[in-house]
């Protein structure tokens, strides 16, 4: 009779406590080194598919450190060496048609960090947590034949 009325009481418990869940104290850090992203698209806005990308480094703006050719969306992704701080000049070219662009890139371009649990992995283990006491309780409450 006292199990009929601890096992609602329990399970009420137990859906009411908000703490946080962690999954065996697991944590994961990360480096991001940033890569640059060039769309290059005509006046028109058709994309520059093809062009010829020419990247100059800040230490040599005369000679090419990057060469490359633009996708069919006219994109090209390049990571550019962040131990050479400054203005890194990248130039799209195709049919007579071009333009240059100038970006600075500093020595602490690149992100540290850490990741954390999303609300939806909280929620998760959570859940899992409370089915967990519900089964423990329900196998403890069985009868004995």
């Amino acid at each position: 009779m006292k199990w009929k009325l601890i096992l609602p009481l329990a399970c009420l418990l137990a859906l009411g406590i908000t703490a946080t869940a962690l999954a065996h104290g697991a944590k994961i850090e990360y480096t991001i080194s940033m890569a640059i992203e060039i769309h290059a698209a005509y006046d028109t806005g058709t994309p520059m598919a093809g062009g010829q990308v020419t990247v100059y480094a800040p230490d040599d703006p005369s000679t090419p450190w990057l060469t490359g050719v633009c996708d069919e969306e006219g994109r090209f992704i390049f990571t550019p060496d962040t131990s050479k701080p400054g203005t890194w000049d990248v130039q799209v070219r195709q049919a007579g048609h071009g333009d240059m662009v100038h970006i600075p890139i500093g020595e602490d371009m690149a992100v540290s960090g850490s990741t954390g649990y999303t609300p939806l992995q909280i929620v998760l283990m959570g859940v899992c947590v409370v089915w967990g006491f519900v089964g423990s309780a329900f196998f403890f409450s069985r009868r004995k034949a």
